[in-house]
């Protein structure tokens, strides 16, 4: 049995660690795909409730290249094994994911598929599939790449990179897996002290903070897995199952600092962490970026993770003290990850003897980060 998770075009090599992290189990990676064997669905249904890099989990049916892809599944329908899924009373809808641009939409591509399993099934086991767009029971998902399809049963049923927690917002808020990438970018360990100086709403300390608490990203999206209305697990305790994963939470208070220059942002973030279930386990406090070296004694953080704000007037400033208050504050083992501005970042690391390390790009939808990877000259 294997299992297939989508992320973020950039992000595939941590969520594959964290696929390992989680179920133990490698990775094929491909273009915002990764491919895994499971040892039984339970893999699925932790990885849903556990998972901070994944857009979607589904169980995979079949993946194939194709050229034309109606024709090309028409060919590899047989090798599907629906009746495992679907029954004549089974209400269910066909969801396509793209990630490339496309002639046709996606609501025509959805409608195609549907029309070529209904058919499928009517030919072969002679009864009409039931039909439900809006509340289904089971979610055929199409995930097309520019060559190749994978085919899966969505086992979340809703987009696995929205977070619940984000009722509050800054115009330049990340998404919050794009937050997790971050942090996993770093290295943070569970014992270290993570600082973001220009927080916002909080969403870098936020996914910090799941992710060094084993606190479940979708701990109050528990009703809404679609995994839950299967008639295949009808007899299964998903209760036990929750409680048996909720043990792996942390209680501890973490090194982790959210600050802001904005006591209406640092509001917001409070807001939102508490949302998600983990605000007695980060640090806050409103404070300008050249008050640093008040807070933090010299070398006490292991990790600064942000993104600097575009301020046209100030952004020269801002980076000469980001880098200024970064050399005091960061021990010399600790790593900078920064989503910036490249010319001024290179201008002012290099004035207070930081490197880059590593450069490299995320996308979130068709928006592209780059980020930076930097630690101290030795």
């Amino acid at each position: 049995m294997k299992g297939f998770l989508i992320t973020h075009k950039g992000m595939e090599d941590i969520a594959a660690l964290e696929v390992k992290e989680l179920i133990s189990k490698n990775s094929k990676i491909n273009e915002t795909c990764i491919v895994f064997n499971i040892k039984n669905y339970e893999d699925l249904f932790k990885l849903c409730y556990m998972s901070q890099s994944a857009a979607g989990i589904f169980y995979l049916l079949a993946e194939f290249n194709y050229k034309d892809v109606f024709n090309d599944f028409k060919k590899n329908i047989g090798r599907l094994n629906f009746k495992e899924w679907l029954n004549k009373n089974t209400k269910f809808r066909v969801k396509c994911i793209k990630n490339h641009e496309s002639t046709i939409s996606t609501p025509e591509i959805e409608k195609k598929f549907g029309e070529i399993i209904i058919d499928y099934l009517q030919k072969k086991y002679s009864y009409k599939q039931k039909v439900n767009l809006e509340n289904p029971e089971i979610i055929i998902s199409f995930y097309l790449t520019k060559k190749k399809c994978y085919i899966g049963i969505d086992f979340a049923g809703f987009d696995l990179s929205k977070r619940q927690y984000k009722i509050f917002s800054h115009s330049a808020d990340i998404k919050g897996t794009i937050g997790y990438f971050l942090v996993r970018l770093s290295g943070l360990s569970k014992n270290e002290a993570l600082l973001d100086p220009f927080s916002a709403s909080g969403t870098i300390p936020i996914e910090a903070a799941l992710f060094a608490s084993n606190f479940p990203v979708n701990f109050f999206n528990k009703e809404k897995f679609i995994f839950l209305k299967f008639d295949k697990f009808k007899d299964s305790d998903f209760n036990k199952l929750f409680k048996k994963l909720d043990k792996g939470i942390s209680p501890s208070k973490l090194k982790i600092y959210d600050l802001d220059s904005s006591m209406k942002y640092i509001n917001y973030a409070k807001k939102n962490s508490k949302i998600a279930g983990i605000d007695k386990r980060i640090n806050f406090s409103r404070m300008d970026i050249e008050w640093l070296d008040t807070k933090f004694d010299k070398g006490k953080v292991d990790k600064i993770v942000t993104k600097i704000p575009l301020l046209q007037k100030k952004e020269t400033d801002i980076y000469n003290e980001f880098f200024y208050q970064a050399e005091f504050i960061l021990n010399d083992k600790g790593k900078i990850i920064l989503i910036g501005n490249k010319e001024l970042m290179k201008k002012y690391s290099a004035k207070y003897k930081f490197r880059i390390s590593n450069e490299q790009s995320v996308f979130s939808g068709k928006r592209q980060y780059e980020l930076f990877v930097l630690s101290k000259q030795k």
